[in-house]
């Protein structure tokens, strides 16, 4: 790719330049097909057209997808008059931004005009202005890894800031200055550890520096916004080095402020484990338990990694210092589950995965009642029923959750675990433990007791599950029989 950039400067390795370059090449000639032939209808039109930001990073790094990014000096309305006839379906959801999404083939395609925008420093919305070249779109991009373009069809490599140098490092830095970068849009610092976790690149000692004295104007952006970062940056590879990121600027403080509480003091009399430290390490742990990729419900787990993120946080409310020397942290999962809602209920997320991620944060310490493995049969039962369809990762999380350096301690707790596993394995066979239902259904309860709907078959039928649950599945003249009695005790 000839390079439109004529300023000179030294890669760090002539040897990562062309490796780079070589898998860019190797990807663009896989999405030629699709990009040269929307190249060259904008040219037939009188527009240019170039291949953009995360799409040339990722083709640097050989790992281009299926989601096109392109810019063009043509309006939203030339765009769409363009791609109408070319494309199978189009989308103008970001037209007021100057986007026209289309799909193509198996290609998700957004082409956005050029871009010279100003903010409301107290609003996250641009006022939208294009621009009329494609060095003023590059300038106006988060990082300048992002700040890179191939115009197409000729491949003109355009590298205005040495994003392909910083790329060779590994480095993230701004286009201009981090300062003016974030003031435009803080989400961009969110952005920065979103992309240090994803690519496990560093973040320069300016931007980090900007990121830490600028964290307060995260307070701008709106909670779904950040939560969108967030998630990818849990879901990503290196998930540990963005949190450290957001925790060390104060970041953290306006996302997830439990998380940097949990570095808790410490002293020579009082001996716990560094909690901050431990809740990585267990979400480390948890990380490595999810199935493959290629499995059937594999890759990353968002429920696993928030509980595993989260399962810790009511330690501070409840730690307690201790007459012997230790510390405590007493129902610090009953307290670490209702803190969980309100910070994933304040972020914005769905009922249902804060109803599951509190739900496991809240049982993640029902395990250690089990001990060498005296529970009963109705204990494993009521295991299983409370856990419901998070059983898997609950096993997932309470395995993560030993980081003791005492292998023998470690062995003991996973054989403990281990036995507790076979118990519910061997139940489920006998009894099909995953839907416990009670011997008698409603309707039969209403016909043994002669009643009709109403408060008192629930009770009947919660009474009948807790005893399905103690004595598992019986007779049905059995069941009757444990109806009636319970029927005439309430009498």
């Amino acid at each position: 790719m000839p390079n439109a950039n004529n300023d000179s400067h030294t890669l760090p390795s002539t040897n990562e330049l062309s490796q780079a370059q070589r898998r860019a090449v190797s990807e663009l000639l896989r999405v030629s097909p699709v990009a040269d032939d929307l190249a060259r209808r904008f040219q037939e039109a009188g527009f240019t057209l170039a291949l953009v930001g995360g799409s040339v990073r990722d083709a640097l790094l050989g790992r281009l997808g299926n989601d096109l990014d392109f810019t063009t000096d043509a309006r939203p309305e030339d765009v769409l008059k363009i791609v109408r006839p070319w494309a199978d379906a189009v989308w103008e959801v970001g037209i007021a931004f100057g986007t026209v999404g289309c799909r193509k083939a198996d290609f998700d395609i957004e082409v956005t005009t050029y871009r010279s925008e100003a903010y409301d420093r107290t609003s996250r919305k641009p006022e939208v202005s294009y621009g009329d070249s494609i060095e003023e779109d590059l300038v106006r991009r988060d990082f300048t890894v992002n700040a890179m373009a191939v115009v197409l069809p000729e491949k003109t490599f355009v590298d205005p800031h040495n994003g392909l140098e910083d790329l060779a490092r590994r480095v993230l830095r701004t286009p201009g200055t981090p300062e003016e970068s974030f003031s435009d849009d803080p989400l961009r610092m969110m952005r920065a550890a979103r992309f240090a976790a994803q690519l496990d690149f560093e973040v320069a000692p300016e931007v980090v520096t900007a990121m830490n004295e600028m964290a307060d104007r995260l307070e701008i952006v709106s909670a779904e916004r950040v939560r969108d970062e967030l998630n990818k940056l849990i879901l990503s590879d290196h998930p540990r080095k963005g949190l450290r990121l957001l925790v060390d600027t104060r970041l953290a403080r306006h996302v997830l402020p439990e998380l940097p509480a949990l570095s808790l003091e410490r002293d020579e009399h009082h001996r716990h484990k560094d909690v901050y430290e431990h809740t990585l390490t267990v979400l480390d742990q948890a990380i490595d338990l999810e199935a493959p990729i290629d499995q059937p419900g594999g890759g990353p787990d968002l429920v696993l990694r928030l509980a595993a993120l989260l399962h810790d946080i009511g330690k501070p409310r409840t730690r307690r210092f201790e007459l012997d020397g230790r510390v405590s942290f007493h129902h610090h999962e009953v307290v670490g589950a209702k803190m969980t809602k309100a910070r994933m209920t304040k972020l914005k997320y769905s009922n249902e995965l804060v109803k599951d991620v509190s739900r496991l944060v809240e049982l993640h310490l029902r395990f250690h009642g089990y001990g060498a493995g005296e529970w009963t049969d109705s204990a494993v039962r009521r295991y299983v029923r409370d856990a419901g369809p998070l059983l898997d990762r609950l096993h997932k999380l309470t395995r993560s959750d030993c980081t003791t350096r005492n292998k023998r301690k470690a062995q003991a707790l996973s054989r403990a675990y281990d036995g507790l596993e076979e118990r519910i394995a061997s139940l489920q066979e006998q009894e099909e433990l995953d839907a416990i239902r009670p011997d008698l259904d409603g309707n039969e309860i209403m016909q043994i007791l002669g009643i009709g709907p109403g408060p008192q078959v629930g009770k009947a039928y919660k009474h009948m599950l807790e005893m399905r649950l103690e004595h598992g599945p019986v007779e049905q003249e059995a069941a009757i029989a444990m109806l009636k009695d319970w029927w005439a005790a309430q009498s």
